[in-house]
């Protein structure tokens, strides 16, 4: 017998969710509203045929990304920071929690099944009622945009109308160089698989080398990052991404425990320049030309994306920042995968039915400045358009969280942009060799 109000309400609760997964859907029930919008602006979005399936993003943020052992998010778990970016990315879409389908939360590091049970108390303590579901994916540094594509790939299906996508990683907690796991004798007998087990630095020394990337190039981009970091955050353009964060910091020397509140980046270094950069000796390889400088940092972070039916939002009237347009990841040679994204830029732009010259912006993940540099230069890109507020190399490059965060800045510096800037797109290499993208078109709210 049911003793309690809350208990009955719980009960017709997820009695009203079953039955609306039960109930059949009309044809296309916001055609008319959708049709009308978009003919009154036919600038916003030229496929008004395609409005129901159209995967809208109406929120994406991000926790500030700090440095890993030392940094103002050492002594708070990936439980928190992923807390903090899921009960944001609601609160800044004016969505209920509760109407949220699924989420996927891509991570890399620490075993599987602690951290898929950590998403869960994440949510939990996020707000979100039990009835929502919540699950962890690992591609590696792709992990964040594949999380989202997942997400946009569900609602495209029909599976559910509200999702997402989000990613995470406490390296702190987590991180350890080179490959800690037994292996099997046979990898040694197959050369690609045994690359699979190169340490990241030594994948960078090999592009550098395949490919004629000098090390003056690599320092010379890892400065450029510095420094649109450190002008972005000057000037508040990461404001409208980032969600403040209240956590402790523990004195490693004293033990004393203080309450903070995190509110930027802290690994930007404004005062990056050539000559620091050319004192720091090589780490993989004695006469090789990848420094601490010039990789990505070692962060912990959190990010999230909120996506929906583009009809559902224009109904609700809740503004877009983009609409997801396709996803790609492609396969490439191990031992030099920071190559993926010359692979995936390309075809996920053709399965857009876009062109490169129609990209005005892109977010590309700096793992190493050997592979950003080679990738920028084969691609043909103009460094202009390329990583406009800095990358990994001043930000850090908290591996699960990348390609949500990569999603929040590219989205708000489109919005920032206004007409002068309609496609954007993600992308990143992943380690095993693989590479992923993923284009976004900019959303024209108000005509």
């Amino acid at each position: 017998m049911i003793s309690s109000e809350s208990t009955m309400e719980k009960v017709a609760r997820r009695q009203q969710i079953l039955i609306n997964h039960l109930i059949p859907r009309p044809a296309d029930p916001w055609a008319s509203l959708a049709i009308e919008s978009t003919s009154q602006c036919s600038s916003s979005y030229e496929r008004a045929g395609d409005l129901y399936d159209d995967v809208a993003i109406v929120s994406a943020v991000r926790t500030p990304i700090c440095r890993a052992f030392r940094g103002k998010f050492k002594d708070t778990s990936s439980r928190d920071l992923l807390s903090a970016v899921l009960k944001a990315v609601v609160e800044q879409s004016a969505v209920n929690p509760g109407e949220v389908g699924d989420i996927a939360v891509g991570m890399v590091l620490g075993p599987a099944g602690k951290r898929t049970k950590d998403c869960r108390m994440a949510m939990l303590e996020a707000g979100y009622p039990e009835e929502v579901p919540i699950r962890s994916l690992n591609r590696q540094c792709g992990s964040g945009l594949q999380a989202i594509a997942d997400i946009a790939a569900c609602i495209k299906a029909g599976f559910i109308d509200i999702g997402i996508g989000a990613g995470v990683e406490s390296m702190t907690s987590d991180y350890s160089p080179g490959w800690k796991g037994s292996v099997n004798p046979k990898v040694h007998t197959n050369q690609k698989a045994k690359d699979c087990l190169l340490p990241m630095g030594l994948m960078s020394e090999n592009v550098a080398s395949a490919y004629g990337v000098s090390r003056e190039e690599q320092d010379a981009s890892a400065v450029l990052s510095h420094k649109r970091a450190s002008s972005a955050l000057s000037s508040g353009r990461f404001d409208a991404e980032i969600v403040p964060v209240r956590t402790k910091l523990i004195d490693a020397r004293t033990g004393k425990e203080e309450e903070i509140t995190v509110l930027t980046d802290d690994g930007i270094r404004p005062n990056a320049n050539m000559s620091d950069l050319r004192k720091l000796k090589p780490v993989f390889k004695v006469e090789g030309s990848t420094t601490a400088g010039n990789s990505s940092q070692v962060s912990d972070g959190a990010s999230a994306v909120l996506l929906m039916k583009r009809a559902l939002a224009v109904q609700r009237g809740i503004p877009i920042l983009g609409i997801f347009k396709s996803f790609s990841v492609v396969g490439v040679s191990p031992a030099i995968n920071g190559i993926g994204p010359v692979y995936a830029i390309p075809k996920a732009v053709k399965q857009a039915g876009l062109q490169l010259e129609d990209i005005s912006l892109f977010e590309i993940n700096e793992a190493f400045a050997s592979q950003y540099v080679y990738c920028c230069k084969e691609l043909g890109l103009n460094f202009d358009k390329v990583n406009v507020n800095g990358g990994a190399m001043a930000l850090g490059h908290p591996l699960g969280s990348t390609g949500a965060r990569c999603a929040a800045t590219l989205l708000h510096e489109m919005q920032r942009r206004g007409n002068a800037c309609k496609y954007g797109v993600i992308s990143m290499c992943i380690g095993s060799g693989m590479g992923a993208a993923a284009p976004k078109l900019k959303y024209k709210n108000a005509c």
